[in-house]
C-alpha cells in the first residue's frame, strides 16, 4: 500500500516540475544592469582593444615607493629618525628571543654609517636621488621578461 502512495505521489511531483519548467521564466535575469565602460573623464569608450604588451614598471617607481614607505611626514624628504624607524624594526626582529645579546648600538653603526653615506651634502635629511643610494642590490632579474603573445593569424 505504501509503495502505491509514494508512486502516485512521485507522479504528481512529477506533473507539477513538468508544468513548472515549461510553463515557466526560467531564463536567468542580469543581477546587475550592463554598465557603460567609460573613459577617466567620464565620457563613453568603444571596446578598445588591449594593449599588445603590458606595462612594466620602471626602477624609479619601485624606488619612489620605496622613497615614500620610509617618507612618513611627506615633505620630500627622509630624515636621520624616519630612516632609523625602519632599522629599529629589523633589529626587533634579528633579536628574536629578547636576550639582547645584539646590542642597538653595535647594529645602529651600521644603519647610521649607511644613512651618512647616503647623506652626501650632509644636510641631516636624504633627497629621493639620495635615498636610491642605499635600496638593496638584487643579485639577478626580478622577473623574466616573457616574449609578447603575437596574433593569431587570420583565415582566408
Amino acid at each position: 500500500m505504501w509503495r502505491y502512495l509514494a508512486g502516485g505521489t512521485a507522479v504528481i511531483a512529477l506533473i507539477v516540475a513538468g508544468f513548472m519548467i515549461f510553463n515557466g521564466d526560467a531564463r536567468p535575469r542580469p543581477l546587475l544592469p550592463p554598465q557603460p565602460v567609460t573613459q577617466a573623464g567620464g565620457a563613453p569608450v568603444a571596446s578598445d582593444p588591449l594593449p599588445e604588451t603590458a606595462p612594466e614598471a620602471t626602477e624609479k617607481t619601485r624606488e619612489q615607493k620605496r622613497f615614500d614607505r620610509y617618507d612618513k611626514d611627506r615633505d620630500a624628504k627622509i630624515t636621520r629618525e624616519e630612516y632609523l624607524v625602519q632599522r629599529r624594526k629589523a633589529y626587533a626582529r634579528l633579536d628574536v628571543d629578547g636576550d639582547g645579546k645584539l646590542s642597538f648600538d653595535e647594529w645602529a653603526v651600521k644603519a647610521t654609517t649607511k644613512f651618512a653615506d647616503a647623506d652626501r651634502d650632509k644636510s641631516g635629511a636624504m633627497t629621493a636621488p639620495e635615498f636610491a643610494t642605499t635600496a638593496v642590490k638584487r643579485k639577478g632579474p626580478a622577473r623574466v621578461n616573457c616574449p609578447p603573445v603575437q596574433a593569431p593569424a587570420e583565415e582566408s
